[in-house]
């Protein structure tokens, strides 16, 4: 799995190929339009586009003359499973920290106000 993770992470490193996955994220397109909102070729496009296959984050298919690129969303759905176990771990230390905070507030307005806590 790490390697998946690895091969996911490795190609979301990137801020073209995060634009291209949100652009399918609306549909499948092809590689023509996917190259259009950006200043770079289509061979530039095809390279950042194999590297989203190598790591299974697209697909291709064939209709025609035409290649398709498609999204899967299993890779996604694995590193937003990896992710979601560390937000909930900073999720616990950030419910202890504020409870020592509610707790070191109330010390302090009973010091304020003369009273034991």
């Amino acid at each position: 799995m790490h390697s998946d993770l690895d091969a996911t992470f490795a190609a979301l490193a990137d801020p073209t190929r995060r634009a291209i996955l949100a652009r399918l994220a609306t549909g499948d397109a092809t590689v023509t339009e996917l190259a259009a909102p950006f200043a770079m070729s289509q061979p530039a496009i095809s390279k950042h586009l194999r590297v989203l296959e190598r790591a299974g984050l697209i697909s291709r298919s064939r209709v025609a003359q035409r290649r398709p690129c498609r999204l899967e969303a299993d890779p996604l759905r694995e590193a937003t499973a990896w992710l979601a176990a560390y937000r909930d771990h900073w999720a616990e230390r950030y419910q202890r920290l504020d409870a020592l905070l509610d707790e070191l507030h109330a010390m302090e307005n009973a010091d304020r106000n003369g009273e034991a806590p």
